[in-house]
């Protein structure tokens, strides 16, 4: 099969190691992809081999390039067209009829949150987005929240398939030197690695720190950046924990920050399947989470984990408490040992992309 993967190359987080993650592997496919800007997810693409093509904007309501993409799905015979994030939905919805390729989508987060922090670009990107997307030939949603989330927009049932975000668990935890990041191993330490976005939910958690502080020594290790940065700055100072905060900006050592961490933190307000919290199951950390999008298919007790409720920066304190108790008795790395073992047998890469596979012939053979 010959599949384009669009997505506009911008991207930092989850969709960006999602996309990413599909290229792993061998596979019979001619698996190409395409993005409209530079960036993270462009460089890494180049940098591990895969065949990437940058189709540049003059900015982002340029769409004088809809024109080049049509004769590049063309011209590569391309069957499937997968697209990722608002504007790569949009761009392929409006050549859509003028291509013979089947066209998929993976909703990655909800788009009435995607642009919270701009209203205007809410308004607009998120009903353009909505717009495109009962268009699709497929839709994979990647929890079933999402799928009833989808349904409630209008999409038919028998377009949205749920399919999992998987990753690869063949090597084992890392192990790395707490020194690197100026830790003892007798401290407690959380990481939470999101953009600097309102959906993801950091006011919620200084609350929670600002709660606790007094109690517990915690160090918060804040990997990703975004335009909230200096206001979560102000507001670290405002609520006196900046003692226990640390911005580390954009990081290429997740998976070292979260092996060293004690508990991995995820604060949002809106998720789909959060492609970190896997991450931090294969390198055994436990995870405090909000009850968002398919969590609970990863924890899916107590014994997994802790999940507690959206902008509840008590629950979220009371939690992390447990956790710093459990460090003291050693059942914490207990807890994060049996977390990986429910992961990998549930949520791998090969999985992914079986299923993801599966549709696209059912797609190409009807």
């Amino acid at each position: 099969m010959k599949i384009l993967h669009v997505i506009s190359g911008g991207e930092t987080g989850g969709s960006k190691n999602h996309v990413l993650s599909l290229f792993k592997g061998k596979t019979t496919n001619d698996m190409k992809l395409l993005v409209f800007q530079k960036g993270k997810l462009y460089e890494e693409a180049v940098s591990r081999g895969i065949n990437v093509t940058l189709m540049e904007q003059k900015n982002r309501y340029d769409v004088f390039l809809l024109k080049k993409l049509r004769a590049f799905i063309e011209k590569n015979n391309i069957q499937i067209v997968h697209s990722h994030g608002a504007r790569a939905n949009l761009f392929v919805r409006l050549i859509h009829k003028n291509i013979s390729a089947k066209w998929v989508v993976t909703v990655h987060s909800d788009p009435d949150l995607d642009f919270m922090h701009n209203r205007k670009m809410s308004r607009v990107f998120s009903a353009l987005n909505k717009w495109a997307l009962p268009k699709t030939d497929r839709i994979f949603a990647v929890s079933d929240r999402f799928k009833t989330m989808l349904k409630n927009y209008g999409i038919a049932d028998k377009k949205i398939v749920p399919i999992y975000n998987g990753i690869s668990f063949d090597r084992g935890k890392i192990t790395t030197s707490r020194e690197k990041f100026s830790l003892n191993e007798d401290d407690f330490a959380a990481a939470i690695v999101a953009r600097l976005h309102p959906v993801k939910g950091h006011l919620t958690l200084f609350k929670a720190i600002a709660e606790i502080k007094e109690k517990i020594d915690i160090t918060v290790l804040i990997v990703g950046e975004g335009d909230l940065k200096n206001s979560l700055i102000a507001e670290a100072d405002k609520l006196n924990i900046s003692e226990n905060i640390r911005f580390l900006g954009y990081r290429t050592d997740i998976d070292e920050i979260l092996s060293t961490a004690d508990v991995s933190l995820l604060t949002s307000q809106s998720e789909s399947f959060p492609l970190v919290l896997l991450e931090s199951a294969r390198e055994e950390t436990s995870i405090i989470t909000t009850d968002v999008g398919g969590v609970r298919d990863l924890i899916p007790d107590s014994s997994l984990g802790w999940v507690v409720p959206v902008e509840d920066p008590e629950a979220l304190a009371k939690a992390i408490t447990e956790a710093f108790s459990m460090k003291q008795t050693g059942e914490l790395k207990l807890k994060g040992v049996k977390l990986r073992k429910f992961a990998e047998n549930k949520f791998s890469v090969q999985q992914l992309q079986k299923s993801i596979e599966d549709e696209y012939r059912n797609l190409i053979e009807k």
